[in-house]
């Protein structure tokens, strides 16, 4: 089924100035922001939608945390078909998985307590080394009593979507689909993360497009309805989007079934590196956008932007067109991209191309290092404990390549498949000796490398720092060496 939410519509005519999307594009832009798209809707339309070059309008992306929200319908829905209820004890879906003596506290958690982050435990309770993740939650010796505070415990959602999925013998994204996800055009390609036993890992796995997250958030935003029928149960829809628990003393406004509070009667699915549904029932307003905000500087605020430009210019009734606004408007979010890093400094790669440096031992590993130079383009190699290694960057620009690291995860948490993640790569002089380069990870696992080399006389000094969730590791530390 489809609704008028897939007309094109101007900003002016759902009552949002065009400018006031522009001053929120450059400001994205001015304050670097690793942005990957933006989807505004209001009343049901699309107001604006714009994706930072290479990604698009059909690309799939890694939702993380927000997968957490769509294990929430998902539980919702089988509450409704009467499969489940909020008060269930958990442990008792999982015999297998209890120990022989199950502590009071966790034998005693329900789905209502898992729903809210409310579990008997003070921290997530698997590691990526562990081989059952269900395991840990029940084996993981409790800190207080369930259903009483807030503390985010993404070992809950892996619970839940396990339960989701014994009931119903298979992968929760395809039980949601005949009822809801497939009414709504949900990519029929999309797919979740597995963990390392085999559950989809709904607490962070979810790969989909940004279309795709906006129409679960109007659905929500809708009380549960797409157009005219009803997809989710209502009463569900209401209860996990209304606090629950009150989460005050961690700077939040509340938090319902999975589901955050926000500020001005709102509520959003929030994931890791900046991924957001931000829906404002009050207004009909919803935000969605994908990015990769990891290790950024503080400071780096998405919601900031969005309270600022664009919530305080909302309108009650349509605007007048502005022709002239809607081209410039229109003009920015074609030449939307991810921005390389700005080269302020005149080059010195005249003394340092082609030259091999070997490095002292160092936390990385990595024995020796040149870099080459072509123009507005270069070229890293490195030799480490893999082998010989080749990036290709850009310097004023962007370069796609493929990061040389072989050993990282894919569609299944503690399984390789042995390729090399997609990257973005560009690199910058910031000085006469000191080179930058910044690698973004833009594959179904989402992270940065950022390193620094400094060059002096014929030394070479070398910084490495990462910003992703269990890869890059071994690309942390400092370095030095000479000229071979």
């Amino acid at each position: 089924m489809e609704t008028d939410w897939f007309t094109p519509t101007t900003p002016e005519s759902v009552g949002i100035p065009s400018e006031a999307v522009l001053r929120f594009l450059n400001r994205i832009d001015d304050e670097r922001i690793n942005m990957h798209g933006i989807l505004l809707v209001r009343h049901n339309q699309i107001a604006a939608e714009g994706y930072w070059a290479p990604w698009t309008v059909d690309r799939k992306h890694r939702m993380y945390s927000i997968s957490k929200s769509f294990v929430s319908l998902a539980v919702g829905m089988l509450i409704d078909e009467g499969r489940l209820n909020l008060d269930d004890r958990v442990a008792d879906h999982f015999p297998d998985k209890l120990p022989e003596d199950p502590h009071p506290w966790v034998a005693a958690s329900t789905v209502r307590d898992l729903l809210t982050m409310s579990t008997a435990l003070t921290r997530t309770s698997y590691t990526r080394d562990d081989p059952d993740w269900v395991w840990t939650f029940f084996n993981k010796p409790p800190s207080h009593p369930p259903g009483t505070l807030f503390s985010y415990d993404t070992s809950a959602t892996v619970v839940l979507t396990a339960t989701v999925e014994r009931l119903t013998a298979m992968p929760f994204l395809d039980y949601m689909r005949p009822r809801f996800l497939d009414r709504i055009g949900f990519s029929s390609d999309a797919f979740c993360i597995k963990t390392p036993e085999g559950f989809s890992w709904g607490g962070s796995g979810v790969i989909c497009t940004l279309r795709d997250l906006a129409k679960v958030a109007l659905v929500c935003l809708n009380g549960g309805r797409w157009g005219e029928e009803e997809v989710l149960p209502e009463n569900y829809v209401r209860e996990a989007t209304a606090k629950q628990v009150d989460n005050a003393i961690r700077g939040h406004v509340g938090y319902g079934y999975h589901i955050w509070r926000e500020r001005g009667n709102g509520f959003s699915f929030r994931g890791m590196g900046s991924q957001r549904a931000m829906c404002f029932p009050d207004t009909g307003f919803q935000v969605t956008y994908t990015a990769d905000t990891q290790g950024a500087p503080a400071g780096t605020d998405i919601p900031i932007v969005v309270r600022e430009e664009l919530l305080p210019h909302l309108s009650h009734s349509p605007l007048p067109e502005s022709p002239t606004a809607q081209a410039r408007l229109t003009e920015k979010i074609e030449q939307l991209q991810i921005q390389p890093l700005p080269t302020p400094s005149e080059s010195g790669a005249t003394r340092v191309d082609s030259v091999w440096y070997s490095l002292d031992d160092n936390p990385m590993g990595i024995t020796r290092i040149r870099f080459s130079f072509d123009g507005d383009e270069g070229t890293w190699e490195y030799t480490n404990a893999q082998g010989d290694n080749t990036l290709r960057f850009g310097i004023g620009k962007m370069a796609s390549d493929r990061f040389p690291q072989r050993n990282y995860f894919g569609k299944q948490i503690g399984v390789s498949p042995g390729i090399e993640y997609e990257c973005l790569a560009s690199a910058a002089w910031v000085d006469d000796q000191t080179l930058n380069l910044d690698v973004l990870i833009t594959d179904i696992h989402l992270g940065a490398l950022r390193a620094s080399f400094a060059f002096k006389g014929d030394e070479i000094s070398v910084y490495m720092t990462k910003q992703a969730e269990w890869f890059l590791d071994e690309y942390t530390g400092f370095a030095g060496g000479r000229k071979a």
